[in-house]
């Protein structure tokens, strides 16, 4: 095409001749000054070219001493496109409103998220945020810098050692470092570690104190494992006891295991809800009526909308509605059992603490009946037997 800017601002049309006297028309119109270009013949009697608005009115004389026709294929240049505007004025100005309405949206503050606070309560941060000029529905132009908010609220927050201030999209994060605080060292007095029930001594390791039991040694609740004691009876020091003693255990278990069970499942129908959601707040937009099913379970996936690395307080929200059916389903006297002692072994093991090692279990009794399994069972368990006594306690006995 190769039209300067010049022919596109007066505007140019593509056009396409036939006739058995083109040759004429040609060498007439440029014998006139008219602007054709790109001239290219497609046959013997036809050929295509370009030529300005103006030019292609006063082309006419010469099409009817020629008796040529001429077709217009395309316009082109900037009077043909001020009048597609004028016909989409109204899309043009939604167009334009759209672009002002998400600049607008996105300058300003949604929301404020405080995270790393522990004793200064959310509240009293916001509070002193908003002192400084920072809140939701804020104009984000309007704060000052960020470093600079950073160190103002630090200043104004008590217990504050830094404060951070993190600005994605239409978030504000604030984060807060709190001013550590010592914990107070707790005065312990003497001490003695004793048994805390009948064991069996596997381990024992004293950290501080006299070690009166070694393994192997059968004890019973109360002995004193690790004296608070150093010395003897004339020249004697009382300590705290520190150490790690073990031993072994048993536990005796009532469990009851049914030989039927509830499961839930999916049918595999559905039905999906759609929410709008703006500024926090979701509308529903499909999905209208009642749920179809007796029992169900719903899932909801947030979808946020973003442009580049700007956060858009809109979305949608997509809830998937399952349903599901409850199906019973009976099980073997062996499968009742060892459901019933995994159940027990896990309880166990949460009241004597996760260091604990259950060596056997023996079943001393059971039977069947009335659809459940009944059993006695006795737990060997390899777990901490110490726990403290005040040495004043002991001197006192």
């Amino acid at each position: 095409m190769n039209a300067t800017w010049l022919q596109w601002l007066r505007g140019f049309v593509s056009v396409r001749v036939r006739g058995g006297a083109i040759e004429r028309l040609v060498n007439g119109a440029l014998a006139k000054g008219l602007q054709l270009w790109s001239i290219r013949h497609t046959s013997e009697k036809e050929l295509v070219c370009y030529l300005l608005i103006s030019d292609f009115f006063r082309l006419r004389p010469l099409l009817k001493e020629t008796g040529c026709r001429i077709h217009v294929t395309s316009r082109q240049g900037l009077p043909f496109w001020l009048q597609r505007v004028r016909r989409r004025v109204f899309f043009a100005a939604g167009l334009v409103l759209f672009f002002v309405g998400m600049y607008l949206l996105s300058s300003l503050i949604w929301s404020i998220d405080v995270k790393g606070n522990d004793r200064l309560s959310e509240e009293q941060i916001l509070q002193v945020a908003k002192q400084e000029g920072l809140y939701p529905f804020q104009w984000s132009f309007r704060l000052d810098d960020l470093p600079v908010l950073s160190k103002r609220l630090a200043q104004k927050l008590p217990g504050a050692a830094w404060v951070g201030v993190e600005k994605r999209g239409t978030r504000i994060t604030i984060q807060v470092v709190e001013t550590a605080i010592p914990e107070p060292k707790v005065n312990q007095n003497p001490r003695h570690l004793v048994a805390s029930t009948d064991a069996v001594v596997t381990k024992i390791l004293a950290e501080t104190g006299k070690p009166l039991v070694k393994r192997n040694m059968r004890v019973k609740q109360g002995d004193i494992l690790i004296s608070g004691l150093l010395g003897d009876e004339n020249n004697s020091a009382p300590v705290v006891a520190k150490g790690v003693v073990k031993g072994i255990v048993w536990h005796e278990y009532d469990i009851v295991s049914p030989l039927e069970r509830t499961m839930k499942v999916y049918t595999g129908e559905k039905k999906i809800v759609w929410y709008g959601v703006l500024a926090g707040r979701a509308m529903k937009v499909s999905g209208f009526g009642k749920i179809p099913f007796a029992m169900y379970e719903s899932i909801k996936e947030e979808e946020k909308a973003a442009w580049r690395t700007l956060s858009m307080p809109f979305g949608r929200i997509k809830e998937t509605i399952l349903e599901v059916q409850m199906l019973r389903q009976t099980v073997s006297v062996e499968e009742a059992k060892a459901e019933g002692i995994q159940q027990a072994r896990a309880d166990l093991i949460a009241k004597v603490g996760p260091d604990a090692e259950v060596l056997a279990e023996n079943i001393l009794h059971e039977k069947a009946e009335n659809g459940k399994v009944y059993m006695k069972v006795l737990f060997e368990v390899d777990q901490s037997i110490a726990k403290e006594r005040p040495l004043v306690q002991m001197q006192g006995d």
